[in-house]
């Protein structure tokens, strides 16, 4: 049984939890958790725990994190994020 921490970099539309059933199909391996939920259309790092280091994830959990968001300025949508169908657009002057 493999055991030990796997950091993924998710791809968007992906949830936290499909990276996780992906990897007990090709691990093998039912004890599988992440260290933190991204949203499906955010990308980047996540820690993935396998077998006996699934009894690390609370301290990833709980331990500080670092988001970097982008903000498109002057678009609103139907859904209020950049999955939605844009509904106005704004000209912006920021200085």
């Amino acid at each position: 049984m493999p055991n030990g921490i796997i950091i993924i970099d998710k791809p968007q539309d992906w949830t936290s939890m499909e990276v996780c059933a992906k990897l007990r199909g090709v691990l093998g391996d039912r004890r599988i958790g992440h260290g933190g939920t991204l949203d499906p259309m955010a990308t980047g790092v996540l820690p993935v725990f396998v077998g006996r280091a699934t009894r690390a994830v609370e301290f990833a959990s709980e331990g500080e994190k670092e988001y970097l968001a982008g903000l498109r300025l002057g678009q609103v949508t139907d859904t209020q994020d950049t999955t939605g169908t844009v509904l106005e657009t704004h000209p912006v002057d920021v200085t």
